[in-house]
């Protein structure tokens, strides 16, 4: 396993809609991004004027992992830097293999209910009216836990090699994963 894996989400100041539809990820800009370190044990947050320095961080790691960050999570980031983060991070996205292995997309909370019986606290469009309202404190406490969720989930995955998921049948299902190769 690596030195350093970072576990890592974050939340965004406006929707698709707000910064010109999907493909202008970058234009929603970051409110609040939060990592887990496996090497110090501890969280860190980091506002949008921080944004340089959890790049920076990232870029340390010996492995990032998150959910939907390929797709998600890096484009915002890549709203603030000319790195090819895609390309310049080891990372293991674990919504990403789910659906590879699946054919489909599966959200956090069902991984994360069907596995280990944790619900997510709030969601990323709350996540955007607390960013209108100025709460703060409300969007870094909500990014954390899904840090944390994020990381028990892949622990989970490394030791028992499956998780599970509720179909829209609303269905317990079972999937096979090998993320201990992803490390």
């Amino acid at each position: 396993m690596p030195r350093d894996i970072i576990y890592f989400d974050l939340e965004t100041q406006r929707t698709a809609n707000d910064a010109g539809g999907w493909d202008r990820k970058g234009n929603m800009r970051m409110s609040i991004g939060v990592i887990y370190s496996t090497a110090t044990g501890k969280y860190q947050v980091f506002n949008e004027e921080r944004v340089n320095d959890l790049i920076e961080r990232l870029r340390r790691a010996d492995l990032v992992v998150g959910f939907n960050v390929l797709n998600f999570d890096y484009q915002v980031l890549m709203g603030y830097t000319i790195l090819d983060l895609l390309h310049e991070l080891p990372t293991a996205d674990l919504m990403a293999d789910v659906e590879q292995r699946l054919g489909h997309r599966l959200g956090l909370d069902s991984i994360a209910q069907a596995t280990l019986g944790i619900q997510k606290t709030a969601a990323g469009l709350d996540a955007i009216k607390w960013w209108r309202e100025g709460r703060l404190l409300e969007i870094a406490e909500y990014c954390c836990f899904d840090v944390k969720v994020t990381k028990l989930v892949h622990e989970h995955g490394c030791r028992h090699k499956e998780l599970f998921f509720t179909d829209r049948f609303a269905q317990k299902q079972r999937v096979e994963i090998d993320w201990c190769h992803l490390d």
